[in-house]
């Protein structure tokens, strides 16, 4: 015992960790700091898992375009628990996402950027936009077609920048087209430069936070005075406040835990994302969709007229991004509680609700063509003639499911099928067909006329939307 004393003695005499890291565990808090500050912390929780989880995948990972898709298969079916590995990896970036979403929320909401904070908001404004950037290189790092798709989407919308359009995409791609110079730059935004970021900004932010002290719980008649504030709060907590270590930080730890729990969790039931098909920019017959995250982004452009797309996809984040840094600036004091800022309620409200619409879209997106629909099955063909049988087996392989649904089955970007015969005759059919209109092509000149027989044959008995209707 006594030589494990004197280590720890030398330890301590040499790092003085009981000079400065045990002061900063022991700083006081406000009193009331319950469950709804957890989240913070937490999150710090979960960007450690990805970095332990980053490092173990970056040493199997080859990034050159020769090597990735097939290491990363390789990670995933050969690698001893490398799916599970993926997946935390994966669900990780989910939470992260998740939990600094909702920690901006509550600091919204409580208006604790409000003096002497504003620099641990705005600190976290961009905290925010890398964590977003780390899952956006992240997808490009598989090397599958969807991945590589939404790779080329993003350097075209970088494209439309006025002025420094070109260069934005140049830089982007590394080049002019996606490839191996592509991915070597992503991945080192997503495995170095990003990552060396947030450090740097985590570790700011820890430090302001024991500068100026975790904000109080508002009360309502109390408003934020910057001629008074630290005075009032520093004489409430020597009269009030408890040590952060152990009176607040078990929560953190417990909550922390429970989060990290639940990624491995769901790492071991669902698993990470499937791997695509190998990237071929030469298949146009792709519908890249981004994480889930990015799904309510992506619904956004989709839905909007396409005469705002450029306004949009230029002064949208930027707007954004400015309104969330000057916030504190220009509010920097007055009430902090909820009721009596009811309009912070209501915008919260308001664009929660937003996101979620567009993120229901963006999960269903159906304007785009659904090039992973299976044929039709026997018992939606149905009983019917030899020529018609082959009109719906030309549905599918002359790609009209991709875009219309008949009895459940295939894409929603053009009109139902289902009881398309009610509504058009042959003739109609036919026209429709061979000249195309709007978004559908004219497909006469890719239809022999036997099998333009067969497929409108096969429309005129889609007169229900199940064969057991009378």
């Amino acid at each position: 015992m006594n030589i494990l004393k004197n280590l720890q003695g030398w330890i301590d005499d040499r790092t003085g960790f009981s000079e400065t890291v045990l002061p900063m565990l022991k700083h006081p808090v406000p009193p009331g700091t319950g469950w709804k500050y957890v989240f913070g912390s937490t999150t710090l929780f979960t960007f450690i898992l990805q970095v332990i989880t980053g490092v173990a995948l970056a040493l199997l990972y080859q990034p050159t375009s020769e090597t990735a898709y097939e290491s990363l298969r390789y990670i995933t079916y050969q690698v001893p628990l490398g799916n599970i590995l993926r997946g935390i990896h994966y669900f990780g970036a989910s939470a992260m996402i998740i939990l600094v979403g909702i920690h901006m929320i509550r600091v919204y909401i409580w208006a604790a950027y409000k003096y002497p904070r504003e620099m641990s908001w705005i600190s976290g404004v961009f905290l925010l936009g890398l964590t977003v950037t780390m899952g956006f290189t992240g997808q490009l790092l598989r090397w599958d077609s969807n991945g590589v798709w939404s790779a080329i989407v993003a350097a075209e919308q970088a494209g439309r920048v006025p002025f420094i359009g070109n260069w934005a995409a140049h830089f982007l791609l590394a080049g002019e087209t996606l490839g191996g110079a592509t991915l070597s730059r992503f991945f080192a935004f997503h495995v170095f430069l990003i990552p060396a970021l947030l450090f740097t900004l985590i570790g700011l932010h820890i430090f302001l936070v024991l500068r100026n002290g975790i904000s109080d719980p508002p009360q309502a008649g109390r408003p934020v005075n910057p001629a008074t504030y630290r005075r009032w709060y520093n004489t409430m907590l020597e009269e009030k406040g408890v040590p952060f270590w152990p009176d607040a930080a078990w929560r953190d730890m417990l909550f922390g835990f429970s989060v990290v729990l639940i990624v491995v969790l769901l790492a071991v039931f669902i698993g990470p994302p499937a791997i695509g098909a190998p990237p071929d920019p030469a298949n146009i017959q792709s519908n890249p969709r981004p994480d889930w995250y990015f799904l309510w982004y992506f619904a956004l452009f989709a839905l909007m007229p396409a005469w705002l797309e450029n306004y949009a996809i230029i002064f949208g984040p930027l707007l954004a991004g400015l309104v969330l840094v000057v916030l504190p600036l220009f509010f920097s004091k007055g009430e902090r509680h909820p009721l009596r800022r009811p309009w912070s309620i209501g915008i919260v409200i308001f664009i929660v609700t937003i996101v979620f619409t567009l993120w229901h879209e963006g999960a269903n997106s159906p304007w785009s063509p659904d090039f992973t629909t299976k044929p039709l099955p026997a018992h939606v063909i149905g009983n019917i003639s030899s020529q018609a049988r082959e009109g719906g087996r030309l549905f599918y392989k002359k790609g009209c499911q991709f875009c219309h649904t008949i009895s459940g089955y295939g894409g929603r970007r053009g009109p139902d099928l289902s009881t398309v015969a009610r509504r058009l005759n042959r003739e109609e059919m036919t026209i429709r067909i061979v000249n195309g209109g709007g978004n559908m092509p004219a497909y006469g000149a890719i239809l022999s006329h036997q099998e333009l027989d067969a497929l409108v044959r096969f429309l005129q008995t889609r007169k229900t939307e199940s064969l057991s209707e009378p």
